[in-house]
């Protein structure tokens, strides 16, 4: 409803652009702020407290090695079916002029696997936590984890404390939520005032390809894995996520979801365990969404240039999408600084990027629906593969 009204309201305040800005804007920024400021204390002490509820090294290493697998697979092949798709409908894509003499300032990025490995890592302990850096936050979780379980008895204090805090963080996070419609509506009005009603505009292709990719992934390949491997039925998984998958395309961020795709998931039969360990793993390293839109925008502006792409231009872009996919940040306009690095390994010029930010924020909330429907459905296997190695639900 805040998303409706939202729309509604943009269209009426279109003509009163300062006050949208002034006295609307900054209470969706509060929001936005508060959900980030719970969400690194919130992933840090539920992904412990998953490590001590499952309480063997063991079964965390079978856990988190599927759940990896399993969002390789998925993203490698989203990156696949999106430049299939892209290519295909070329021939029926408009061109937008792009002048590649407008923008010299991005920077050509070395781009590697190791990179990202590396990246994984932290130097610092309170850097990550600092500057929202996800997956390092993840590794400082697991690794204090896995030790406290280690020491026996004398980690016990440590336990009931780490507990205690989840309990803390997580009740600041019912308050935050409690607000989540109204913090909704003043993060969408400004966007509709921005855009206008012809809130496509020309970029209409390149955004409904992208979504129909989107979708068409949901259908080939997720529905299927929680149908098959997950043993749940498809439109059950879909309604008992709708809230999850709402709440993601209006908060643009898969990290601030979190909570509502724990829900979702554990409304599906995920144990508490299970939910804690896949969804803060999947809201940061698994983001199918970003690799479909880097693969189609790829291919699109290379059409609006009148190049074709080569065998070796194609590999370049699945991989650097793969790769690129895993280290964006889960907050909106994550993907849009990687999109150069995906560009610049497959020699497309990097000044399409510019092209691209116009509307990477209503794509953005397609990607981040992506993402979250996909760790949902992370979970809901895992409950069904490896839900066997766990006692008690």
């Amino acid at each position: 409803m805040a998303l409706i009204l939202a729309v509604f309201a943009g269209l009426a305040l279109q003509h009163f652009p300062d006050f949208v800005n002034g006295y609307i804007k900054p209470w969706g920024t509060i929001f936005l702020n508060l959900l980030k400021f719970i969400v690194v204390p919130l992933v840090l002490f539920s992904i412990m407290s998953a490590v001590f509820s499952i309480n063997d090294v063991t079964k965390i290493g079978q856990l988190g090695l599927r759940s990896v697998l399993f969002f390789m697979c998925t993203t490698i092949v989203a990156t696949v079916v999106a430049l299939v798709v892209a290519t295909l409908c070329k021939g029926f894509l408009p061109s937008i002029s792009i002048d590649i003499m407008e923008l010299d300032s991005y920077e050509l990025y070395d781009f590697t696997l190791m990179d990202q490995i590396i990246n994984f890592f932290p130097a610092n302990i309170l850097k990550p936590i600092m500057n929202m850096t996800m997956m390092q936050v993840i590794v400082i979780a697991l690794f204090f984890g896995v030790a406290i379980i280690s020491v026996g008895q004398e980690g016990e204090p440590a336990k009931r404390l780490v507990a205690c805090l989840n309990d803390v963080m997580m009740k600041i996070l019912e308050y935050i939520m409690a607000v989540s419609p109204f913090g909704v509506f003043c993060l969408l009005t400004p966007v509709v005032v921005i855009n206008g009603p012809n809130i496509l505009g020309s970029y209409a292709a390149l955004i409904l390809l992208s979504y129909g990719v989107f979708l068409l992934h949901i259908i080939i390949v997720y529905t299927p894995l929680v149908a098959i491997l997950g043993k749940t039925n498809p439109f059950t998984f879909l309604k008992q996520m709708t809230p999850a998958m709402m709440f993601a395309f209006s908060s643009d961020s898969s990290v601030a979801t979190i909570p509502y795709t724990m829900e979702g998931a554990r409304s599906l039969g995920v144990r508490k365990d299970i939910a804690e360990f896949v969804v803060p793993l999947g809201a940061t390293i698994n983001m199918d969404g970003v690799a479909i839109y880097l693969s189609v925008a790829a291919v699109f502006f290379t059409n609006c240039l009148g190049l074709d792409l080569t065998l070796n231009q194609y590999i370049a872009i699945a991989i650097s999408a793969t790769i690129a996919s895993i280290g964006t940040p889960g907050v909106p306009g994550g993907a849009l600084a990687l999109m150069a690095m995906v560009f610049a390994s497959a020699g497309i010029p990097v000044e399409c990027v510019a092209v691209a930010a116009g509307i990477d924020r209503l794509v953005d909330m397609g990607r981040t629906v992506m993402s979250i429907t996909g760790d949902a459905s992370c979970a809901v296997v895992m409950e069904k593969t490896t839900g066997y190695i766990f006692d008690t639900k």
